[in-house]
């Protein structure tokens, strides 16, 4: 039995913010948002309870997701992937996150990195990490 998540998206393509919402509600977890800039993400991370935040970097408020990751990560907690189509922009990492999912992407691989993602929140043992993700450190 897979574990059901509470997950945030933030994502400021409406139509790839969609689409990440029906798989992972496909897969059973809960998306308790789906935000677009910085701000919002931080209101709500701020006052809702999250497991996992998926991120992009570039959003409506420019690059601000790699700030926004770190925050969520090493301030709130919250586990963090990034997704985007510059994998390069994170290369050296970023403190307090898991690793990088590289888009365009599928379903598969969406479902391996968020099933990885909470696997090693809840310290269960993982052999491998979805070939699709690039982990930090």
């Amino acid at each position: 039995m897979a574990m059901t998540a509470r997950i945030l998206i933030i994502e400021d393509e409406a139509l790839v913010a969609m689409e990440l919402r029906f798989v992972l509600e496909d897969l059973g977890h809960e998306v308790v948002g789906t935000v677009s800039d910085a701000r919002s993400a931080r209101m709500l991370a701020a006052e809702t309870d999250i497991d996992l935040a998926l991120v992009d970097i570039h959003l409506s408020d420019g690059p601000t997701g790699i700030e926004v990751g770190r925050e969520l990560g090493q301030d709130l907690g919250i586990s963090v992937v990034f997704m985007t189509a510059n994998p390069g922009m994170v290369r050296s990492g970023v403190a307090g996150t898991l690793g990088v999912l590289s888009k365009p992407t599928d379903e598969r691989a969406v479902q391996t990195t968020v099933d990885y993602a909470l696997r090693r929140r809840e310290g269960q043992p993982v052999d491998y990490a979805p070939p699709e993700l690039q982990l930090f450190g």
